[in-house]
């Protein structure tokens, strides 16, 4: 299996406003199309939030539940915040919105290698963007969006 961009391990970085949500669902969804496909050694996957709001928290509880309802895997996460250094150690860093690409230029400032994505990128509406079940509470709507974005960027990385 040849791929397109990378000689090594593919390293993905997802991003949302605090890492107990979208990012981390991405993480675990990401993680079990990985593992789905036999590519997991080809992929380093991991999230991280643009805020400090709940760092150290675990997935939100009733994210959690939408992704059990679809069999996801669920880690011993822990949120945590985006460091400058990230640029340098993610080939793909992946936010979920605006507000999250706004942060994500203040913390790692210039995007010259092109890295920084929105996850819709990869589907078949690339400028809609995921909104945050924290606010609207659909948490079902999130998963799905979060899950279309993955199977995009997948295969968009696969070169299939």
């Amino acid at each position: 299996m040849q791929f397109r961009r990378y000689e090594m391990s593919i390293k993905v970085l997802f991003i949302c406003h605090g890492n107990i949500c979208r990012s981390v669902s991405a993480e675990y969804i990401f993680n079990k199309l990985i593992r789905d496909r036999k590519v997991e050694d080809v992929f380093t996957v991991d999230s991280a939030a643009t805020s400090t709001e709940e760092i150290g928290n675990p997935i939100y509880p009733p994210m959690e539940r939408a992704l059990r309802n679809h069999s996801i895997p669920i880690g011993d996460h822990r949120a945590r915040q985006v460091k400058r250094s990230d640029y340098e150690k993610y080939d793909l860093i992946i936010a979920m919105d605006e507000e999250n690409m706004y942060y994500l230029g203040r913390i790692l400032g210039e995007d010259t290698e092109g890295k920084v994505h929105y996850l819709m990128e990869y589907t078949d509406d690339p400028h809609a963007k995921i909104e945050d079940p924290w606010y609207t509470r659909d948490f079902e709507k999130a998963y799905q969006d979060i899950r279309r974005g993955c199977e995009g960027l997948l295969k968009e990385e696969l070169g299939k």
